[in-house]
């Protein structure tokens, strides 16, 4: 995949025509990815990039606030001092904003191209509770199967809790553990007894089977959907 540097529109030469091409040869990479079905890490890079100029475009005062954690101490200092030398040059002010109104709006068009498919494949997920679910849901199993094939990925989980911009995110880390064939011996109940009996580190786990009728890519679109949808559906 094609990456943009954390601060390509201040990097080097400032100039709309070579920044845009720039952009474009991104997007484009970042289309083909799209066209495949394929979500991540495409979707949650461009969201970056784009949380980028909104923040940048709003004032350096509040860069260290704004910007996402990936940017280094070094990157910031980088943008306030780009930030200092618009204000002290006309020309070159007008010349960021027209990059940054361009490629806000490239960017975001992208996004919705991704989000379009992102919404798809949740709309058609189901999450369903497995046998009685215990008091504390922030380590358990969640089952993922494509309505497609008789097969369940099989993940342990672990939810954490996280503060950012004095607000609490919930964050999910999976496990991979097997590969079931489902059949009437092995239904959902049948491979949690089973878990239950073999992994004695979790004896009360909650569990969750998520079924989708999609052939859609795992890695890179059913999973990180899957685990996100989990995510909400604990917390709800």
């Amino acid at each position: 995949m094609q990456y943009l540097s954390d601060t390509w529109f201040a990097d080097g030469y400032i100039d709309f025509e070579l920044k845009k091409y720039t952009l474009l040869a991104y997007l484009q990479e970042i289309n083909k990815y799209f066209n495949q079905n394929m979500l991540y890490p495409q979707l949650a890079d461009i969201i970056f990039h784009h949380n980028n100029l909104l923040a940048f475009r709003k004032n350096k005062r509040f860069l260290q606030e704004q910007f996402p954690k990936r940017l280094t101490g070094i990157q910031i200092e980088q943008l306030q001092l780009l930030y200092e030398q618009m204000i002290e040059d006309d020309e070159l002010m007008q010349e960021l904003d027209e990059i940054i109104q361009y490629a806000a709006g490239k960017l975001q068009n992208t996004i919705s191209s991704g989000t379009e498919i992102y919404e798809f494949v949740e709309d058609k997920m189901t999450i369903t509770p497995i046998g009685l679910i215990p008091l504390d849901l922030n380590e358990g199993y969640m089952f993922l199967s494509k309505n497609t094939t008789k097969e369940t990925l099989v993940y342990q989980y672990r939810l954490s809790i996280f503060e950012r911009h004095d607000e609490k995110y919930r964050s999910i880390k999976t496990e991979f553990i097997a590969t079931w064939r489902r059949n009437m011996a092995n239904t959902y109940e049948s491979i949690k007894t089973e878990l239950i009996r073999n992994r004695t580190a979790l004896p009360n786990p909650a569990v969750y089977a998520i079924d989708v009728p999609l052939e859609y890519p795992l890695e890179e679109t059913l999973l990180p959907i899957a685990k996100r949808s989990l995510v909400r559906y604990i917390s709800a």
